[in-house]
């Protein structure tokens, strides 16, 4: 039998899944400060070696993580402004505003209007006291060494806030060109905006550093997340359109990703990505792609790349198209690829989301690179015997969750699951149903799965109110929050022992 490209999941273990969105504090959004610290604190009392997190990229409209503005940028919204204040960029006074959004849920709207300006404030100060650092590096020494994706990531932002926040394809035409757009004189007026997006990059690099230094201290590894597509208005598509399907002129997409209609959705699902023009990818051998999986390994210990399918098959829609009804499925690189990213990076780890209907072909990829799929337990129960996500059916080489960010939260799923479902997992179980988030948190501990997931909205037995994201639902979506008491209150009323205790009799320690 074939050696696997990959083999890297050979220990058992568990995780948590929370985006740092959702960390407690008083800035109105989960920040870069202590609270992380509690929160891995949390996890090594708890007995957990993972920490899972949604894309830590700078969001656009809808505030999904999975439409960023780059593959590479981090969130500035993550920034710890405190640290700003500490060191004198910052006034105590200037931060009572943004300490005054909500604690329970992020107010994007609020936050839009209260953090940039802060943000814009410190960047000002910082030139006049240029020696201050934020972390082992320089700023000029950081500029330099992610020159690559940074200068063309804060270009495309400061052209950006001087068109409005409009996309990229509505600009006049020599800035959608990448080439011209560098040397215009629109760029040479905006040097001082360009230079402000770089150091809010500089500074959330330095405040994520300190926090995944201080989770590898205490032996918690971060697992990443990377959507398998790119948002169609970011600076990666802006500077790299022969990379995509676009059209020559307009750099609008000819085609775009989604999924044709199923059990779930009558229409399917039109994503709007633009689709990968692979021939090209494959002409410069996946450079793109290794140099992104190789910044994402920076941030991260372990990467999870969405939509896993996509490199066997993807679902091309022709534009125009108002559903997803009418497309083909079109053939990836696959293997190629993979072997690529195996050559350049020899030690990833990467995990495969692999949900949903799975062909024989994509079942072989997945075989032969060798890395673990998912099992999500919410999807396990109301049919029969033979669904893959039972416990009875998954394997050593797969990370089971109870739920995902895209699911309900377990208890939220439950009393709004039919009678059906709700008998099955009573009977297979053995439960009676009262406490069915810790019955499925057991559930996926005892699996045979090594790897165990479970999202913080189940270890606090929330209702449907805290769920994260809801595919399909355009607004809304990313603002639950965690709030200090709660994260006190697993800390020290027992729940952490009961996990700890919980991983040492499955082996997950």
């Amino acid at each position: 039998m074939q050696k696997p490209l990959f083999n890297w999941l050979g220990k058992r273990g568990t995780g948590v899944l929370l985006h740092p969105s959702s960390l407690p504090g008083s800035q109105g959004i989960g920040t870069l400060n202590t609270q992380s610290y509690r929160f891995i604190d949390f996890l090594k009392k708890a007995g957990i070696s993972y920490w899972q997190l949604c894309p830590l990229g700078p969001t656009g409209y809808g505030d999904s993580p999975y439409q960023c503005f780059s593959a590479f940028a981090g969130n500035p919204y993550f920034i710890d402004l405190g640290e700003l204040a500490e060191k004198q960029l910052l006034t105590g006074a200037e931060l009572t505003t943004i300490t005054q959004l909500p604690k329970q849920e992020v107010d994007y709207g609020a936050l839009y209007e209260q953090k940039w300006p802060l943000l814009r404030k410190a960047y000002k100060r910082f030139l006049e006291s240029p020696r201050i650092k934020f972390g082992e590096q320089t700023f000029a020494s950081f500029k330099k060494a992610n020159g690559e994706w940074l200068n063309d990531y804060a270009l495309f932002l400061a052209l950006k806030d001087l068109h409005g926040g409009k996309t990229w394809t509505t600009w006049p035409s020599h800035l959608r060109n990448i080439t011209s757009a560098r040397t215009s004189e629109e760029a040479k007026k905006l040097n001082t905006e360009i230079e402000s997006h770089q150091f809010y990059q500089y500074v959330f690099f330095a405040q994520w550093n300190r926090v995944k230094s201080y989770a590898q201290s205490q032996g918690i590894s971060i697992i990443g997340d990377i959507p398998i597509f790119v948002a169609a208005d970011s600076a990666d598509v802006w500077s790299r359109p022969e990379l995509f399907e676009l059209d020559k002129l307009s750099g609008t997409p000819i085609a775009v990703a989604g999924v044709p209609p199923d059990y779930f959705s009558a229409d399917g699902q039109l994503w709007g990505n633009p689709l990968y023009n692979w021939n090209n990818h494959v002409k410069e051998n996946f450079s793109w792609w290794i140099n992104r999986l190789k910044a994402a390994f920076e941030l991260y210990d372990i990467v999870r790349i969405d939509h896993f399918r996509g490199f066997d098959e993807y679902w091309r829609i022709p534009l125009p198209a108002t559903t997803a009804k009418i497309g083909e499925w079109q053939k990836a690189p696959g293997l190629e690829l993979f072997k690529a990213i195996k050559k350049a990076i020899p030690k990833a780890k990467i995990i495969a989301e692999d949900l949903g209907l799975l062909t024989p072909s994509v079942v072989e990829l997945r075989t032969i690179t060798g890395l673990p799929g998912m099992g999500v337990l919410q999807f396990a129960f109301g049919g029969d015997e033979s669904n893959l996500y039972l416990p009875h059916n998954l394997i050593a080489n797969e990370v089971v969750y109870t739920g995902t960010h895209d699911n309900d939260t377990t208890l939220g799923w439950y009393l709004s699951a039919n009678e059906t479902t709700k008998d099955h997992v009573r009977r297979y179980l053995h439960v009676s149903g009262d406490d069915i988030a810790w019955d499925l948190i057991r559930c996926a501990y005892q699996s045979v799965s090594n790897l165990a997931i479970i999202p913080m909205q189940d270890i606090l037995n929330l209702p449907t109110q805290a769920r994260l994201n809801t595919p399909g639902k355009s607004q809304g979506n990313w603002k639950w929050r965690m709030t200090e008491e709660s994260l006190s209150n697993v800390i020290h009323s027992g729940t952490a022992d009961y996990l700890n205790n919980l991983a040492k009799t499955t082996n997950r320690i």
